[in-house]
């Protein structure tokens, strides 16, 4: 099953939007992956127009998102427990943390810091995908592509330039 992992769109904001070449990979995926900051319901509704969106509130999501996404979950796709959370903590030590948290899942999804992670803890695959509008310290807006199939988990940063 093909994955697009995303965070922090915090949409909408003046004329800010997802790219065009963010948009065309979401849409040609089977499963959407956000770990927060949606910002709104309209926003979430908009990406279940593209696939299936699982998601986690963030910090700046409106209180209607909160009583429709958990703080953290545990998603299975293809044999592949995969854990979500907005926030990871600070850095020290933070993807121990993360793989203490998701216990027997084979990935952590995490956002909140716009800087795109993928690393290994482990076995444990440790994915924050940045974020495709807003880029702050990163050198570039970004996401992730994810491939779970019998039980592997595989992954690739995109990015969409600064």
């Amino acid at each position: 099953m093909k994955l697009a992992i995303i965070a922090d769109t915090h949409l909408p904001r003046g004329a800010r939007r997802l790219p065009d070449e963010c948009l065309r990979r979401l849409a040609a995926t089977d499963l959407i992956l956000h770990a927060g900051d949606f910002c709104t319901v309209a926003v979430l509704k908009e990406l279940e127009s593209l696939a299936p969106v699982v998601g986690v509130i963030g910090n700046n999501d409106e209180p209607e998102l909160a009583a429709l996404l958990p703080e953290r979950r545990v998603v299975e796709v293809e044999g592949v427990r995969i854990g979500m959370v907005h926030d990871g903590g600070r850095r020290f030590g933070r993807n121990g943390r993360l793989v203490r948290l998701f216990p027997e899942c084979a990935a952590v999804v995490y956002a909140h810091s716009h800087l795109a992670e993928l690393a290994r803890e482990g076995r444990v695959w440790i994915v924050n995908p940045g974020s495709p509008t807003e880029r702050r310290r990163s050198p570039a807006r970004s996401m992730v592509e994810a491939v779970a199939k019998r039980g592997e988990f595989r992954a690739q940063l995109v990015t969409f330039g600064p």
